[in-house]
């Protein structure tokens, strides 16, 4: 029986992967036969860049583009790069984010749009620009969050950028389900890799002891969903958002 996490002749693109969960995904969807593209965004230090060619020597043949998701200029001579090396794009995810936490009090303006800009106007972004390169029968998976589904404490900026991507991800599956090309999010809840790394202690363990699983995720839980989901095991789902929470909600 054919493989259906076998990607070979796949082009996947996957945003903001040179590090955490974006760079396990681009690295797993390589190790199943994908044609990857690992996208980064130039730091003032070079860290993304070393970053992004470490994650590409594991790769074959890799397409290492420095892209900001929030210039759409920028975002469309990515997709031209794509295109000139490899005729299309098959699989899109949309991995870029931040976080900038603060209560609604203390946040600042600056705060509260630079998150929306990068997280959701990004995502728009690099999905309207890939729209033209996608092919018939491809598959765009959105990164959403727990925290755009329940809206955390000190999260007015993550949970509004987080909660728009699922609506934005349910417009998108309608308007790209005529080429039957799929949309879909993943809601990670608190992972032990990037963003939820770098909670106290203190924190982990009281969001432990709310979540019915009893312990954080792993990474390559996200990983997993993003690869049934770019899948032929999922060619009926779109518009679908996937949690990935260990019950910590329940939707």
């Amino acid at each position: 029986m054919d493989d259906p996490l076998n990607f070979t002749d796949k082009v996947v693109l996957v945003t903001g992967s040179s590090r955490g969960i974006g760079a396990e995904m681009i690295k797993a969807f390589g190790q199943r036969g994908a044609n990857c593209v690992v996208n980064y965004i130039a730091d003032p230090a070079g860290q993304n860049k070393t970053d992004a060619e470490t994650v590409a020597n594991e790769l074959k043949d890799p397409l290492v583009i420095e892209c900001d998701v929030t210039k759409p200029e920028q975002v469309e001579a990515m997709m031209k790069q794509i295109q000139d090396r490899h005729g299309g794009l098959d699989i899109l995810v949309n991995n870029s984010g931040i976080i900038r936490d603060r209560t609604i009090k203390k946040m600042s303006m600056e705060e509260f749009e630079s998150v929306v800009r990068v997280n959701l106007t990004g995502t728009f972004n690099v999905t309207q620009k890939a729209a033209a390169i996608l092919r018939n029968g491809g598959r765009v998976v959105n990164l959403s969050s727990v925290s755009g589904e329940m809206g955390l404490f000190g999260q007015a900026n993550y949970s509004s950028s987080k909660a728009a991507i699922i609506a934005l991800t349910k417009v998108s599956a309608r308007e790209f389900a005529r080429q039957n090309i799929t949309v879909n999010a993943i809601a990670p809840g608190f992972i032990d890799v990037g963003m939820s790394k770098g909670m106290p202690d203190e924190v982990t363990e009281n969001f432990k002891k709310q979540i019915p699983l009893g312990r954080l995720g792993d990474v390559q839980e996200i990983v997993n969903a993003a690869l049934f989901l770019a899948s032929a095991m999922a060619s009926y789902i779109t518009g679908h958002v996937l949690n990935v929470n260990g019950g910590f909600y329940m939707g």
